[in-house]
């Protein structure tokens, strides 16, 4: 179906052509339309076109007044202040306009990006024989919703994970290996997530008490990593054998995030080794890169240290080995070229701007990032504790993700358990909302925050039935849904001739914002924006609910239809705008 005009492209329009008929002289010009609360809209547009034309700006707006076509879409337009324009629209139209979004069951009428590209996001990257800690927990959940968000709008998007499976402590964990080759066996068949990783740790930690004790060892573990560098066969082996242990660890962390990871998209650091040397050369044949002290650094004039002097990005060290910046910047060499990208987001920690300023620079320096390439950090802040400091144990130890899941399920679990006997629940429905609710409540916490900034992990807040939260938006859904079950005959019917009470028109408003939203969230990088605009639907159909009769007590056949209308599109928009954060919405709850 095609996308669905709305009311603010409507309006704009009519409002659009009055400023031509009123000021030809001024052409095509801009209204300035927004969303009010004075009115249903307020245009802002006249005190610029006034100024510029040299005219009295309530004058003008006057004129421009007398010129809009009301009617069908516009109710009443008034002139305030020093020329502002106020906007009241039809009921007629608000309704009209929801019956598109309705009878568009994919899209509720969402019109697709105008030029879509290709975006690459690089988002979620543990590292291979490493726990997942809390530190990992907002890069997969950001970069999840953006890549959800992003496909939804029509972009072609391909995931990239990448991973850190490259670097010298693989030197002491594969010697360790070969020297106890049957530390990794499987006895009993598959392994789960847990498994692996205690076969990982405990594996890690023999090989440290080794090295950190034995300097034979010490120096064939060393020895090791050359090996693993120049690609020895028995050595990529036993790697590999890291590797894949460790992704089955990965996928059972991503599967209880309730995130769907492809194997083809876990590229981690090795994948670019061959293109390091190819890198290093290009950079310094254009005079990007240059030596200083033996290693291939690019300078920048703006990057200095505490004494002053220039911070070079070393992109190869003086001892031959490469550093993060040749893997990242060969990244970009093959997303550009291979992966034909428009654009390259990376979801990363804030606290490595300053790295990837330097790399996208350096990037543009030798021509594979331009005007028609763009690079993007959507950065964000550090996951606190209530104390307000990073989320620590009480032993200050990091916080293992799996653990911080595993509770938030436990509290979730404990909410829903409260509510199910009202509801009539079984035990396995209880047990799958309860993870719904709790991974809902982690999700919903990290994304309703702007990405940039820190945000307090509380889970007492975050299963809360009250406040901010994902539950109160999956209670508000469930709640809506579950007025279909006493309807008994009357179904959802949009009628445009009925008069619309304030909350029917305020939520009617809002439910047609949807695509606009989504808009703003895409070209932003920012699921906080559609968060925000959820709760809010869930609020004001609150509201609607309470003073707006729907079954009980009964208003006309007309009047019920028509506010189940709004019931059921409300519902999909809360369904559909959950399910691009990655939260699901339970049908009864």
């Amino acid at each position: 179906m095609a996308s669905v005009t709305s009311l603010t492209a409507s309006v704009h329009q009519r409002l659009a052509d009055a400023l031509s008929a009123a000021l030809p002289e001024a052409g095509s010009a801009d209204p300035l339309l927004r969303r009010s609360d004075r009115a249903d809209f307020q245009a802002n547009g006249i005190l610029a076109l006034a100024k510029k034309a040299k005219a009295n700006p309530r004058d003008l707006a006057t004129q421009v007044v007398a010129q809009v076509a009301s009617g069908d879409v516009i109710k009443d337009i008034e002139v305030s202040g020093p020329g502002f324009l106020n906007i009241t629209v039809t009921d007629g139209a608000i309704v009209r306009n929801l019956a598109e979004r309705y009878a568009d069951s994919a899209r509720l009428g969402v019109p697709l990006a105008e030029h879509p590209g290709t975006t690459v996001i690089d988002y979620a990257q543990p590292n291979v024989a490493k726990e997942m800690h809390v530190g990992h927990l907002r890069s997969a959940v950001i970069g999840d919703a953006v890549v959800q968000i992003l496909e939804f709008t029509g972009e072609s998007v391909v995931r990239r994970h990448h991973i850190g499976d490259w670097g010298t402590q693989f030197g002491m964990l594969i010697q360790y290996l070969i020297e106890h080759p049957h530390e990794l066996d499987h006895q009993g068949g598959e392994v789960s997530g847990e498994e692996a990783m205690s076969n990982l740790n405990r594996l890690y930690k023999a090989a440290r008490t080794v090295f950190d004790s034995d300097e034979e060892f010490k120096t064939r573990a060393r020895r090791r990593v050359v090996d693993l560098q120049a690609g020895e066969p028995e050595t990529l082996a036993m790697w590999q054998k890291f590797v894949d242990e460790s992704k089955i660890y990965f996928y059972s962390v991503f599967d209880k995030l309730d995130m769907e990871i492809q194997d083809a998209d876990v590229v981690g650091e090795s994948g670019y080794n061959d293109m390091l040397d190819e890198t290093c050369r290009l950079l310094e044949e254009s005079g990007v890169a240059v030596r200083s002290d033996g290693a291939l650094c690019v300078f920048f004039d703006d990057v200095k240290g505490p004494d002053g002097n220039p911070v070079p990005l070393i992109v190869k060290k003086s001892d031959g080995g490469y550093g993060y910046a040749a893997t990242d910047l060969s990244a970009i060499r093959d997303r550009v070229f291979n992966l034909k990208a428009s654009t390259l987001l990376y979801v990363v920690d804030a606290r490595q701007s300053l790295h990837f300023k330097m790399v996208f620079e350096t990037a543009r320096r030798a021509g594979w990032l331009n005007d028609d390439v763009k690079a993007h950090q959507l950065a964000f802040g550090t996951v606190l504790g209530k104390d307000g400091k990073p989320f620590k144990t009480r032993e200050g130890e990091t916080v293992r993700l799996v653990d911080l899941l595993d509770e938030a399920i436990d509290r979730a679990t404990t909410v829903v358990r409260e509510k199910a006997e009202k509801v009539g629940l079984s035990e396995s429905e209880i047990e799958e909302n309860g993870r719904y609710v709790g991974i809902g409540a982690v999700k919903y916490a990290d994304l309703s925050t702007s990405a940039v900034r820190d945000y307090k992990f509380d889970l007492d807040q975050m299963v809360s039935l009250n406040g901010d939260t994902s539950v109160y938006l999956q209670y508000a859904y469930a709640r809506v849904r579950s007025i279909f079950g006493k309807a008994g005959d009357r179904t959802p019917v949009a009628h445009p001739e009925l008069e619309l009470a304030p909350a029917e028109r305020a939520l009617g408003l809002h439910l047609d914002r949807f695509g606009e939203t989504l808009e703003e969230v895409a070209a932003e990088y920012a699921p906080h924006k559609l968060a925000a605009y959820l709760y809010q639907l869930a609020s004001l159909y609150t509201t609607f609910y309470d003073q707006c009769p729907v079954i009980k007590p009964a208003p006309a056949q007309e009047v019920a239809e028509n506010r189940l209308f709004l019931c059921d599109l409300t519902a999909r928009t809360l369904h559909q705008g959950m399910s691009l954060l990655g939260i699901r919405t339970p049908e009864r709850l």
